[in-house]
């Protein structure tokens, strides 16, 4: 079954309920054949003491933008997916607004993926660069 960019857009965001995602205010806003991108507001929620965003909040972000497009991008709904490994590399302060986070798949191999994750604030500057690799397992 083929479903429409906004079907699966109402799906990644409707399964945020109660969970991170849905605490962070995190939104599933595009989808491609290779990139799945959300977006998460920057407010005193997710403010280091200094008043610019949390890098472990941006890196949620990430994971959870990774974590979904591994289902919608991947297309491997018989899997249980799982981050096994992030890095992320910190360039630029946002203090309000919003931060987007696109998810590309660099290797797609039969049980561990690599994505790459760009952050980028409303301008389309980077603030993050982020290496995540899932693994897909089947479900038990």
């Amino acid at each position: 079954m083929t479903y429409s960019k906004e079907e699966i857009l109402a799906k990644c965001n409707a399964i945020c309920k109660n969970t991170l995602m849905e605490t962070l205010e995190i939104e599933f806003v595009d989808v491609s054949d290779d990139s799945l991108t959300a977006k998460m507001p920057v407010t005193p929620r997710v403010h280091q003491p200094d008043g610019v965003l949390h890098g472990g909040a941006t890196v949620a972000l990430a994971e959870s933008v990774g974590s979904a497009a591994a289902f919608v991008v991947l297309k491997k709904p018989d899997s249980v997916v799982r981050g096994i490994e992030i890095a992320a590399n910190h360039v630029k302060g946002v203090r309000s607004g919003f931060v987007y986070a696109k998810a590309t798949v660099l290797h797609n191999g039969r049980t561990t993926q690599f994505w790459q994750i760009r952050v980028t604030n409303e301008d389309n500057d980077l603030v993050s660069m982020i290496k995540f690799t899932t693994i897909s397992l089947p479900k038990s």
